[in-house]
This record gives structure tokens, C-alpha cells and sequence, in this order.
């Protein structure tokens, strides 16, 4: 009969080889008092590793800990009061979503009227707050310098102050670490915050630096956002000079061949000939028509993205079935959503091995070319600054290869102009999900400048405000490297 077992079987087949996998894995100890707060939960997921380990490397740093927020913290903070907005087309009031506040130039999600029922005032920023989105997607951190000062944005953002203002960098600094980001999205016992509240802060530990040492992160801080600032008036400059250079109306003002003017609808005409195969009535807007006529008339020639004296590819990866790693492991990935910020790096590792072949032909991406997002929200656009040079964007970003770098900048200003986004998303088809491609950015019309040296101008405006954007990212990380190795880390 024990001859018969079948686990005494499966003990004796030499075959059945054990492999044990070596790789790391994540680990903590946990006490009883934990396991009854969380409930009596013994599953891994609840307790986050990473955020207890990271409160246990702040706690066994050189400087002593203080908290955030709190009566005793280094800030104060706020969030704006509920309301219900109501939106107009137009108003004094542009407002912004805490989405945006990453981007190194953000837009305004669209217009409230001035007898909304709230404080409008009470939801602008001050120049020195440091931001932090607390819903949704939470802990992403922004500084407010010029580019934003006194802007409107929506009550879900908390605002901080820092008790001391010189402190703003460094808070900012912290916040910004992988183990101060790490512990403000979690509490005590590793459980996600989903929400974060003012008071939250009250628990958020953060090292009590020298006063000098916090000056010296902060400072470079400051001056990032400066740069950031600078490249933000150099692009409003060059775009200045395209509208004054080409007399172009404001996007709103031009005059449009309307069919019958005062229906409660837009109605125009499209000849047989110019349907294009194309019956979806947003390919045939007459404000198209109207800016391309205009810029036929005071350019000196009009022609498209394919031309050869303006680009030498335009690329659309094809799709394609992603394996990840660890960072340090591959090549870091960012998406459409991301190319308005400094750093669109984020958690993402494509394998060198796996698509290596497809990395180089398509996929990595170099130092001024022009992106625009092609699907989803369509017409976003960017210029690869030099540290995004050998990252991957996504799929879902077509790059504008420039001919050469004497029209690099006026590719990128051009087609980031309001004229440019509506020659983009005239494009746009699908039924639910938008989207362009290759041979469509590539028809897009552009113009040559009659005056050479204004379009020269144009051009290296646009690339100083690129190699200040490289200068920022280089200072901010400067000071993310200083708040690791000398606070952090330091014993």
C-alpha cells in the first residue's frame, strides 16, 4: 500500500527538478499591533514594503525628523472650497486642472463666468506654494514660479506654504525624492492614501536639514523653474514674430465663408472636388480654408511637413506588444500625456533585447525633433529637448524628423501655434477614440517666411528655449542627487 502512494511516487521521479528563482524579492517585518490596525490582513499588498523601508531610511538618517504640516511642521496648507463652475466660452477667468500643473507651460481647461458662486481670487496660486495634486492621480508636485503666479486653478490642489519661505525648494525637493514621494502616499503602515487632505501632512516626516544645506537645494530649485520661465518668454517671443511676420489675426477673428451666417448652426459649403474622400464635416471647417488662404497670401510659399526642405521623416511607429523591466534594466518610455513636462519619464522600462530592432528604426527619439500626440487628445506638441534624446516615446507620438536644425524651431513653433493645432486636428477621424497618422502630419501646410531672417530668428528662439529647458532639468536633478546623498541617505 505506501508503495502505491502517489506522493511517495512523485518524491522518487528524478524528472521533477525544483527551480528556485534567486531574483530579489521585497520584504519587511510587521508587527501583531499592525496586522490588528490593518484589520487582521495578512495579505503582502496591504502593508507597502517600499514605504515602510522608506520610513525607516529617513528615520536612521543623519538629521533629525520633523513633519510636513502640523502645528510644529515646516508648512501650511489648503485647498480650494467645492463649487459648481459655470463655464463660458470666453472670460477673465481662465482655470487650470491639477493635471496640468507639471507642464512646463500649461493651458487653461477652459473658462468660468465671474458669477461663479466661489472665492475666484481664494483659488489662485502664489509664486514660492509648492503644488501637489491630492485626487486622482495624487502626489505629482509643481513649484509655482512666473509661469503660473496668480493663475486659477480648480479646489482640488492643495497649496503649500512653507513657514519659512526659503524652505520652498527644499519641501519641493523632498517631495520630488522617490523616498519622500514614497512616503506621502502612504501612511504609517504602508496602506495607499487615495486622498490627500491638509492634514495628512501632519504625518508626512521630513529631515530637519541645516538651514545652509536647505538653501543650496532650494536654490537650484529656483533656478530651474527660472530657466523654465526663460525658454516660456523665448517661445512667446518667436510665436510674436510668426503672427506679426504673417499679420495673423487672433484664431477667433478670422473671417470664415459661412454658408448662411445667422443660423443657430455652422454651415458652409465643400465642392465635390475638394471632399477629399472625407465626408466628416470637421475636415471641411472653413477657418482651415481661411488660415491657409491668409498665409498663401503673405508667405512667400506655403507648403507641407513633407517637403524636404522641412523634414527628412515623419514617423508613426506601428503597434506593437510592450515587455517591461526594472528601471536601470532598458529604455525609459513615456506617452502623449507627458511631453509637455521637463521629466516625462516615469516608471516605464521597454527591454533593450526584446525590441531593440524596433528601438532603433523607429521608436527612440532625438535632440529637435518636433512630436505630436496622434491619438486621444490630439495635436499636443513638443520639441525633444537634449536629455529626452535616446528615450522612447510611445507609439502613440509621431515625430516630425527636421531637414536640418535651421528649421527645427520653426517646425516646433509653427505647429504649436493655435494656427497649427487647427491644421493638425482638421485630420482628426474615428468614431471613439480620435486619431491621426504619418500621412496626415505629413500634409499638413506650413509656410516660408518672405523675410529670412525672421524665420531665422524664429528658429533659434525656439532652440535657446530648448537648451534652457535641458539646462533645468539638469539643475532640478542636481538638487534631486544633493537632497539624496547629503539628507536622505546621509548617516
Amino acid at each position: 500500500m505506501v508503495n502505491d502512494n502517489l506522493a511517495h511516487q512523485i518524491a522518487e521521479t528524478p524528472e521533477c527538478e525544483i527551480v528556485i528563482d534567486k531574483a530579489p524579492v521585497k520584504w519587511c517585518t510587521v508587527s501583531l499591533s499592525e496586522i490588528i490596525e490593518r484589520g487582521k490582513r495578512l495579505e503582502a499588498s496591504v502593508y507597502d514594503v517600499e514605504a515602510k523601508q522608506a520610513r525607516e531610511i529617513i528615520a536612521d538618517a543623519k538629521y533629525p525628523l520633523t513633519t510636513l504640516g502640523g502645528a510644529d511642521g515646516m508648512t501650511t496648507s489648503y485647498t480650494g472650497a467645492r463649487f459648481k463652475r459655470i463655464w463660458v466660452e470666453k472670460s477673465d477667468y481662465p482655470i487650470y486642472q491639477p493635471s496640468t500643473i507639471m507642464d512646463i507651460k500649461p493651458s487653461p481647461d477652459g473658462y468660468i463666468s465671474a458669477v461663479t458662486d466661489t472665492d475666484i481670487d481664494a483659488l489662485r496660486v502664489s509664486k514660492g506654494q509648492v503644488l501637489m495634486t491630492c485626487s486622482g492621480t495624487i502626489g505629482k508636485v509643481s513649484f509655482v514660479s512666473d509661469t503660473i503666479d496668480n493663475l486659477i486653478f480648480s479646489h482640488d490642489l492643495l497649496r503649500i506654504n512653507c513657514k519659512k519661505p526659503s524652505d520652498a525648494g527644499y519641501v519641493y525637493a523632498y517631495l520630488k525624492s522617490k523616498v519622500g514621494n514614497k512616503i506621502l502616499l502612504t501612511n504609517s503602515y504602508g496602506a495607499v492614501i487615495t486622498h490627500i487632505e491638509p492634514e495628512h501632512l501632519a504625518t508626512v516626516p521630513i529631515p530637519d536639514a541645516p538651514d545652509a544645506l536647505k538653501l543650496k537645494i532650494g536654490n537650484l530649485v529656483i533656478q530651474s523653474y527660472t530657466l523654465r520661465d526663460e525658454s516660456n518668454t523665448l517661445i512667446d517671443e518667436a510665436t510674436k514674430l510668426l503672427i506679426e511676420e504673417l499679420k495673423l489675426p487672433a484664431i477667433d477673428n478670422f473671417e470664415v465663408d459661412c454658408f448662411k451666417k445667422d443660423a443657430p448652426v455652422e454651415t458652409f459649403n465643400v465642392k465635390l472636388s475638394e471632399m477629399n474622400y472625407r465626408l466628416d464635416a470637421s475636415y471641411h471647417l472653413p477657418i482651415v480654408d481661411a488660415i491657409v488662404d491668409h498665409i498663401k497670401k503673405y508667405a512667400a510659399e506655403v507648403t507641407s511637413i513633407r517637403d524636404k526642405r522641412i523634414s527628412s521623416a515623419v514617423i508613426l511607429p506601428g503597434r506593437f506588444k510592450r515587455v517591461y523591466v526594472e528601471e536601470g534594466h532598458g529604455y525609459a518610455l513615456f506617452g502623449g500625456k507627458q511631453i509637455h513636462t521637463l521629466d516625462p519619464s516615469g516608471k516605464k522600462y521597454l527591454s533593450k533585447s526584446k525590441h531593440d530592432e524596433r528601438i532603433s528604426k523607429e521608436l527612440l527619439i532625438e535632440e529637435n525633433t518636433t512630436l505630436i500626440t496622434r491619438s486621444g487628445t490630439i495635436g499636443k506638441v513638443a520639441l525633444v529637448p537634449k536629455h529626452w534624446a535616446n528615450w522612447i516615446a510611445s507609439e502613440h507620438i509621431i515625430r516630425v524628423v527636421p531637414a536640418s536644425q535651421d528649421v527645427a524651431g520653426y517646425n516646433y513653433i509653427f505647429l504649436l501655434s493655435d494656427y497649427g493645432r487647427v491644421l493638425i486636428q482638421r485630420y482628426t477621424y474615428g468614431a471613439v477614440v480620435d486619431e491621426i497618422d504619418n500621412g496626415h502630419v505629413s500634409d499638413i501646410p506650413i509656410p516660408l517666411l518672405k523675410n529670412h531672417d525672421v524665420q531665422k530668428r524664429i528658429n533659434d528662439l525656439a532652440l535657446e528655449a530648448n537648451k534652457k529647458r535641458y539646462e533645468a532639468y539638469k539643475l532640478e536633478q542636481k538638487a534631486l542627487k544633493i537632497m539624496d546623498e547629503e539628507v536622505i541617505y546621509a548617516k
